[in-house]
């Protein structure tokens, strides 16, 4: 057995897009630890790609900005009569622009689309999964370190939105089970969908000299974190949301950074 206890359990992934995914790097995880892991995609395209990243693996198409979307994805799942040990939610779409724009000049289709997407999909899947969650299911959402990035946008305050939604799901699901729902809060990684966001590379190169190791946070930490939250191993951390930043978040005046900003 081995330590995090996920053997023959299944947990449905969501958000898989390409190798240098959480998503990815989690469900990679999972399986070697021996636990089964299905899927959900946007769309067919998306459907193909994940299915040569796990092969014979399951994989139900969920539109999540369609509630009846993700009504017949948990429909699917119901009538297969699969209990979920675990779920994590890795979804997250902001309409960026080439072009970097001021916060002022958020447009209200855009930022409700992207709160849909990237906040109340987390509640709203969680409510059809429901019936098919084993009592001591673990959700896991993935949110940001530090919601007041600048180069972030609106998605930060959506990201908050997020954060707040946690704590508020769990108490719901603890009103008639012990599903927990917890947020691992990252700091900036390398992976295709950061790279969409205006500024982002710059910002990215900064935060890894603001890490205490001088080296910039890992995918893989973060998928080993996620694992951990969704595994038997977490049950005394419900409502939570953990940052994985390797000490960004307490290391503002570092003092590299200080001594050369000081010296102009």
């Amino acid at each position: 057995m081995s330590f995090l206890n996920v053997e023959d359990k299944t947990y449905l992934v969501s958000g898989v897009a390409n190798k240098k995914s959480v998503a990815y790097f989690t469900a990679k995880l999972l399986q070697e630890e021996g636990a089964k892991v299905i899927f959900t995609v946007l769309n067919e395209a998306t459907k193909e790609k994940v299915a040569k990243l796990f092969p014979g693996e399951q994989i139900f198409i969920c539109d999540v900005n369609k509630e009846d979307s993700i009504k017949e994805m948990s429909k699917e799942i119901k009538e297969q009569d699969i209990s979920l040990a675990g779920f994590l939610h890795s979804i997250a779409f902001a309409n960026y622009k080439m072009e970097k724009e001021s916060f002022l000049d958020t447009k209200s289709n855009d930022f409700l689309e992207a709160t849909n997407i990237s906040c109340l999909s987390l509640v709203t899947m969680s409510r059809y999964l429901k019936d098919s969650f084993s009592n001591d299911a673990s959700i896991v959402t993935v949110s940001i370190s530090n919601t007041k990035a600048t180069s972030y946008g609106y998605m930060g305050p959506i990201k908050a939105a997020l954060d707040s939604a946690v704590p508020f799901l769990a108490k719901s699901f603890s009103e008639f089970s012990n599903i927990r729902v917890n947020a691992v809060c990252s700091g900036p990684l390398k992976t295709s969908a950061a790279a969409g966001i205006p500024g982002y590379i710059d910002n990215y190169l900064f935060a890894e000299q603001l890490t205490l190791r001088k080296k910039a946070l890992k995918t893989s930490e973060v998928a080993n974190t996620i694992s951990f939250l969704l595994s038997p191993r977490s049950s005394g951390i419900n409502g939570a949301g953990l940052t994985i930043d390797a000490g960004m978040s307490c290391n503002y005046f570092d003092e590299d950074i200080v001594n050369k900003f000081a010296k102009y």
